[in-house]
């Protein structure tokens, strides 16, 4: 199979180019545009961009047609954030050229993009939680020193965007008590209401609920319908093939394929974006649980704040199986893992191992970790890792204290870097180089040094946390194989994820959680993302 238009070095079939370096379709698209055929809504041609020794962008060419939407997919540091911050006005090209709609432009700042059409929508959304729809809608663009005269005229636009493409939302309602498919409903709003015709969404489905991202998609196909053009930024590569009508693929700063979506398939850009052969499914046989290894038993745990997170739940984790925990990210399963790991307190309830109740005193993570806890933490900047450290010495957090590592006040220098070196080798980080910082590893060679640590030690029961959020696809691959290995060896697994797709595909059993309440339990053959996605939205277990 194969997409249409450019196939750079990693694609079946390469580019003939022309004199000028463009290819051949390239030049004749060049010639019907000088016709006068409309012209491409964005055209970015050999942009270049590097910071110090790093070259973010290389040479990239990427042509966004009108009234489509395209989609961008590469690996994490693959250029595709850069290169839209360069589209956006955060960052300078050190060389290059932007094109909107045929027209040449400098774009310097924020202000200069939307002053050419262009709106971007962060993963993180840019609402201040305390003001109004309207009032944040306003920000920046408040009409001059007539604010009764703005608000007026923008609550008339917001009413007739709500009707003319589907965003309805309560101009008065407080940003930070909408949920999450709202407040990025007001984050799209906010672009149009400034004028917006190219649209660009960077990981927009990352914080939503399958029936919140369906609504989306919705959406989207209508502004596509009223001729807006929208950038699809996301490592899903199942939105791509369902919502996108065009796809380019960045590896190494390069964008070295562009497809028609209709003509490509999920196993041809994974390779692409790769530039291996990737298997994305996971081979996984029928589980045999065995004895209860863990069990919680009408837990309470609460934040930082003192508000109840997780809000007496019970459930039971086996031997040889793993036990998905699924809902949208900041319904519980945060403070759920890290209270199973010993890091936050109990308000209630209790915690067995094995049949024995651990005791307030047991319940930290030097006593779990003893006892045979393993934990991979879903943020492993902030919990997993020392990112100044060299890696043979985040490689050994938490387990410092151990005779492997020397006695009384000195370390063993040579132990720790040998015992780094192999753990490295069993799970292929790369650079294999225990003495680098922490830091200069990727994300996924990061990861793996997490899981290297904790899988290493032969845990009897091993809780995993957002195990490939921030991972390059080839690292999911492998990162996925090393949790059914730990499940066939007879380990009881627990994994949270907010990837349905990785749930589905890992689990054995999933438990599905909703403000802090268990709404219902699943097996993976007996249910789908439709169903799991009501429960994740609180719907109870009977209507779903």
């Amino acid at each position: 199979m194969g997409g249409r238009a450019s196939r750079a070095p990693g694609g079946a079939t390469p580019p003939v180019p022309s004199p000028g370096g463009d290819t051949l379709e390239d030049e004749e698209k060049r010639v019907t545009h000088a016709a006068g055929a409309v012209p491409p809504a964005i055209e970015l041609i050999g942009i270049n961009k590097s910071f110090g020794p790093v070259h973010a962008n290389r040479n990239v060419n990427l042509r966004v047609e009108k009234g489509v939407i395209h989609g961008i997919v590469g690996e994490n540091g693959a250029g595709k954030s850069t290169l839209m911050s360069i589209l956006y006005g955060f960052y300078e090209a050190d060389s290059g050229e932007i094109r909107i709609n045929g027209e040449r432009v400098r774009i310097r700042s924020s202000r200069e993009a939307i002053d050419c059409g262009i709106g971007m929508v962060f993963q993180h959304f840019m609402l201040v939680q305390t003001l109004s729809v309207l009032e944040n809608v306003m920000l920046g663009a408040e009409g001059g020193a007539l604010l009764a005269r703005g608000a007026s005229a923008i609550r008339r636009r917001l009413a007739e965007l709500g009707a003319e493409y589907g965003l309805d939302v309560d101009p008065d309602a407080i940003a930070g008590e909408l949920s999450v498919g709202l407040q990025q409903r007001v984050e799209i709003l906010k672009a149009l209401v400034r004028g917006a015709e190219i649209l660009v969404l960077d990981e927009p489905t990352a914080v939503l609920t399958p029936a919140e991202a369906d609504q989306l998609f919705q959406m989207l196909r209508v502004l596509k319908g009223q001729n807006k053009t929208i950038i699809f930024i996301t490592h899903k590569l199942r939105e791509i093939m369902s919502l996108t009508d065009r796809v380019s693929v960045m590896r190494r700063g390069e964008m070295v394929a562009t497809f028609d979506t209709g003509l490509t398939s999920p196993p041809e850009l994974a390779d692409a974006m790769v530039g291996r052969k990737v298997i994305l499914r996971i081979d996984k046989g029928p589980a045999h649980p065995g004895a209860v290894a863990l069990e919680a038993r009408d837990i309470v745990v609460r934040d930082d704040r003192g508000v109840v997170r997780v809000d007496r739940i019970s459930f039971a984790l086996r031997e040889g199986e793993i036990l998905g925990v699924a809902g949208v990210a900041g319904n519980g399963q945060s403070e759920l893992l890290e209270a199973l790991a010993g890091i936050r307190p109990l308000s209630g309830g209790e915690i067995m191992i094995h049949g024995r109740p651990l005791s307030a005193a047991e319940r930290n993570p030097h006593d779990e970790r003893l006892i045979g806890v393993g934990h991979v933490p879903e943020d492993r900047h902030r919990m997993g890792l020392v990112m100044p450290f060299e890696a043979c010495e985040s490689a050994m957090l938490g387990f410092q204290y151990e005779p492997t590592y020397g006695r009384g006040l000195f370390y063993d220098r040579k132990a720790i870097v040998k015992d780094a070196d192999r753990k490295m080798d069993a799970f292929d980080v790369r650079p294999r180089d225990p003495l680098l910082k922490t830091a200069n590893f990727s994300g996924g060679n990061q990861q793996k040094l997490v899981l290297a640590r904790e899988i290493e030690r032969n845990p009897r029961i091993l809780l995993v946390g957002q195990p490939t959020r921030g991972v390059d696809i080839g690292a999911i691959e492998f990162i996925h194989k090393r949790i059914v290995a730990q499940r066939d060896a007879g380990k009881a697994v627990l994994l949270v994820s907010v990837e349905l797709d990785e749930i589905l595909a890992l689990s054995d059993r999933i438990i599905v959680l909703c403000g802090g309440r268990l709404t219902g339990e699943r097996r993976p053959d007996e249910t789908d993302a439709r169903d799991l996605g009501l429960l994740m939205a609180g719907v109870s277990e009977r209507a779903a």
